[in-house]
């Protein structure tokens, strides 16, 4: 019993940081890639018409609700909440399978 529950603390760490890992890969690339486009932006009419905003605006939006669940700000997406969730669900499903029985 010990060793699953050590195994299971260790999934969660894992994904845990699978999701951290997926945050900084789309952190990174959202750098990289609207540094190119703001770069293109200049080049072709010297920011006269900023539209790479436009772009790192709505990639911005997106990004900001990963790093709401990255960092698990919001509860609602949180492993834990998931998990007691589930735990309720279960027991309500097992306590109408006893009474019908």
């Amino acid at each position: 019993m010990e060793n699953f529950q050590e195994h299971q603390r260790y999934q969660r760490a894992k994904e845990r940081v699978d999701e951290l890992k997926k945050f900084y890969n789309n952190l990174f690339s959202y750098f990289v890639v609207i540094g190119f486009l703001a770069g293109l932006n200049y080049y072709t009419n010297e920011w006269r018409n900023p539209w790479f905003l436009w772009a790192a605006f709505g990639w911005g939006i997106g990004l900001a609700f990963h790093a709401i669940k990255a960092y698990r700000i919001n509860p609602v997406f949180d492993k834990d909440w998931e998990e007691q969730r589930i735990q309720k669900y279960m027991e309500e499903e097992q306590e109408t399978q006893q009474r019908w029985e």
